[in-house]
């Protein structure tokens, strides 16, 4: 699949951004938990696409964002894309447990499956994974890294405001 991306500044670091001419694909932090896919090819440029995403990245980190409206079209197994999906439920400034998860797609039993679509996920912050946390409220592995995912949750109010500070 080839990409068309560019780098966009935010402060979890920058962006990596992805897209063919129709939908967004990907956003990738700087330091990933895991390598770009050997499908993607990615070619630096920029499409009407990215520079949506860029705009409403650019209005969410500023708080003027709650809900991301791109066009998406994340490439994973049939259960990744229903867990990426439903992860577009969670409301701003909540969060969600991975077993919340898993019953919402209606598999309980499947909360490591669904850990695993989570970390696999190729649009964080707009597919917000960022707002799974684990059972017991403890903030565990994010792609960005623990403190992208707490400076994530405390932007849109889901951890106190002092949070913010320091944790990016």
């Amino acid at each position: 699949m080839n990409l068309v991306s560019k780098h966009v500044p935010s402060p979890v670091g920058p962006l990596l951004l992805g897209a063919d001419d129709e939908f967004l694909r990907l956003i990738w932090f700087s330091t990933p938990r895991h390598p770009l896919p050997r499908s993607v090819a990615l070619v630096q440029g920029d499409n009407a696409v990215l520079r949506e995403t860029g705009t409403q990245l650019e209005a969410y980190f500023n708080g003027a964002l709650r809900a991301f409206d791109l066009p998406l079209r994340p490439v994973g197994t049939a259960f990744q894309r229903e867990v990426w999906s439903t992860l577009a439920e969670i409301p701003f400034g909540q969060t969600w447990s991975y077993g919340d998860v898993a019953r919402r797609i209606g598999k309980p039993q499947a909360v490591r499956a669904v850990g695993a679509a989570n970390g696999r996920n190729p649009i964080p912050i707009v597919l917000p994974c960022h707002r799974v946390i684990g059972a017991d409220g403890s903030l565990t592995g994010f792609g960005g890294g623990l403190p992208a995912k707490q400076y994530l949750l405390a932007l849109e109010g889901a951890l106190p405001a002092g949070d913010l500070f320091g944790a990016a």
